[in-house]
């Protein structure tokens, strides 16, 4: 019986592993899209997204099983409630690369080539989702914590692409709708960032039983 379960917590994590990887490709194929404003690009994005929701549906299913199937020793519970709250993050992950994807059809062909900021959240969120679910898997309370201090680095760059866009709307306001097309992307990223950071806290609650290692 154990053995079972052990399997199933083993099949529990490669699907982890796939929804997160399901969220990177989403960041970046927005960011790509943010370069190229390419109707596909975008399309992909709301296809991935659907992805994403199938598989949250699918890992609070087989959840739910673990939890019934036997009574779990304290260890698994926490591994089992964890996942369930990191698919909620990755649920809202793939909601904000979708959202970040129907500002980008607003844009019009505006370049915002000049906001590198933008692009370097897009990065660093990556980074964060991919290291987030590895240290899940790797019950690696380090990577976890090293998730939740990188946070910072997409925090400054949106505060320092905030300050480029009031600066824009005070020197031309006519740039008003673009300069908060540009806000609600970089606002996007930044809360993406947010629920990466949230996962983390939920690697460390799975394997030391707090949210702060």
């Amino acid at each position: 019986m154990r053995s079972r379960f052990d399997e199933q917590l083993a099949f529990l994590n490669k699907e982890l592993i796939t929804m997160g990887a399901l969220c990177e490709k989403a960041i970046s194929l927005v960011s790509k899209a943010l370069e190229s404003g390419e109707k596909e690009l975008i399309q992909k994005v709301a296809e991935i997204d659907s992805e994403i929701d199938q598989m949250e549906r699918e890992i609070e299913s087989l959840c739910s099983k673990l939890l019934l199937q036997q009574q779990p020793v304290a260890r698994d519970l926490r591994q089992i409630s964890a996942a369930l709250k990191m698919v909620t993050d990755m649920e809202r992950i793939g909601d904000q690369a979708e959202d970040i994807a129907e500002i980008v059809t607003f844009l019009k062909g505006n370049t915002v080539q000049e906001y590198v900021q933008i692009y370097d959240m897009a990065e660093a969120t990556m980074k964060m989702v991919t290291d987030s679910v590895e240290a899940y898997v790797k019950k690696d309370t380090a990577l976890a914590a090293a998730v939740i201090a990188y946070d910072d680095v997409v925090d400054d760059n949106f505060n320092h692409v905030k300050e480029r866009l009031i600066c824009l709307i005070s020197e031309n306001p006519k740039e008003g709708e673009y300069a908060l097309d540009l806000f609600m992307i970089a606002k996007y990223f930044e809360r993406i960032g947010d629920h990466a950071s949230n996962i983390a806290e939920w690697v460390i609650y799975s394997i030391a039983g707090n949210k702060k290692g």
